[in-house]
């Protein structure tokens, strides 16, 4: 398992050794001992899966305060963008994203550490799976708008089907006066 930095602290993209023959192919999709040796959260305590066609956009969401989630996302079939937003407060890479597909080829991951948006574009229908670090709760659910101007993400979708919820969310200018700077 290769776990590669990205350009934003403290997220990561995971490329696990994939073993393929005649019969299929088999890898470890999460290995305790390789996160901690980076010091990434192994306390997974709720493991979510869905499937979305193409042309989806689901998020951009997150946890706040003693409900933050750290999570391990990657795709079981199908291919997505996925991306993350830093809103921690007072990190240099506030407002920034990371974005990486990920494929059901390469069964590559991306580590989201809390105090990240994360959303992804479905490109090809796919089942979506995901642990998280911290349980959902309704409360301590936010969101930034999927179409934010300042972030200016290409989520390689033309007209994506959204959820009511994903089309209302703050932009991250009305987000970050909101929260008094970020989470």
């Amino acid at each position: 398992m290769e776990i590669r930095e990205t350009p934003i602290k403290d997220v990561y993209e995971i490329y696990p050794k994939v073993f393929k023959d005649a019969r299929g192919y088999f890898l470890e999709s999460y290995r305790q001992d390789k996160f901690e040796s980076k010091g990434l959260n192994t306390n997974w305590v709720q493991d979510n899966q869905s499937y979305s066609e193409a042309g989806i956009v689901r998020g951009l969401h997150f946890q706040t305060g003693a409900h933050a989630q750290a999570k391990l996302v990657r795709v079981i079939s199908g291919k997505v963008l996925d991306v993350c937003v830093d809103l921690r407060k007072g990190s240099a890479t506030y407002g920034k994203f990371h974005s990486v597909v990920l494929d059901e080829k390469l069964q590559n991951m991306l580590y989201v550490p809390t105090g990240f948006a994360h959303g992804f574009a479905v490109l090809e229908a796919a089942v979506f799976t995901y642990k998280c670090s911290n349980l959902y709760n309704k409360e301590s659910e936010g969101g930034i708008i999927w179409n934010d101007k300042q972030l200016n993400i290409d989520w390689g979708v033309d007209e994506p089907l959204l959820s009511d919820k994903d089309q209302l969310w703050p932009d991250i200018e009305k987000f970050t006066e909101i929260s008094k700077g970020g989470l």
